[in-house]
């Protein structure tokens, strides 16, 4: 297992891992949306951004290559609620959350990428500020990437299946899933081996 740590950073971290901020993406890919309604009025909701890893920075730390090494990972996800946002448009509940609910994407390469943004108004960035990330074995840290499902429940709901990424709450972001959680991305082995992103699934635990 990878295990995860944040710090904020006041720099610009463009192309490098990160944790929430604003994307940076290849031009082949859109910022994913779910669909939401206001009073009866559809329109595309962004999905929040939760993260970027450099698979350079991961490569060390997986000998098997089960990984990609190269490119970037991104990871979206309908956090808005669980950030504090309690009129969020869309608030996925426990267990399996629908497909459009989250997404993870990749890209094969860090180069000429272009930062997506999203602002409240002129002066307020519609994200919280992005932090760097630290990959490791660290002990006080939940947040990892690989090994095994660390939710009893995801073991059993998804059997075969290793974590992708698994997000633990956090008091610093103002992350919490309900009483007390976590967000589990999860993918085959086999389908990990293929790079079919596409295929995770997404299974929110809350005690």
């Amino acid at each position: 297992m990878i295990k995860i740590k944040t710090k904020p950073s006041e720099d610009v971290l463009y192309g490098e891992s990160k944790w929430w901020g604003f994307p940076d993406l290849p031009d082949e890919l859109d910022w994913p949306t779910v669909k939401a309604d206001d009073d009866g009025e559809e329109f595309d909701d962004p999905l929040t951004f939760i993260c970027q890893i450099k698979c350079s920075d991961i490569a060390p730390l997986d000998p098997e290559g089960l990984l990609p090494h190269e490119g970037m990972l991104y990871f979206f996800a309908a956090l808005d609620y669980f950030l504090g946002d309690l009129d969020a448009f869309t608030t996925p509940g426990m267990g399996e959350w629908p497909s459009d609910c989250f997404k993870v994407l990749y890209s094969p390469v860090c180069e000429n990428l272009n930062t997506h943004t999203l602002m409240y108004d002129e002066d307020t960035p519609a994200a919280p500020a992005p932090e760097s990330i630290s990959f490791g074995d660290f002990k006080d840290s939940y947040t990892q990437i690989l090994g095994e499902p660390l939710i009893e429940e995801v073991r059993e709901a998804l059997p075969g299946y290793v974590p992708l990424l698994q997000i633990d709450e956090n008091d610093d972001w103002g992350l919490r899933f309900f009483d007390c959680g976590m967000l589990c991305f999860m993918i085959k082995p086999a389908d990990l081996a293929a790079r079919r992103f596409d295929k995770v699934k997404a299974w929110l635990y809350s005690s």
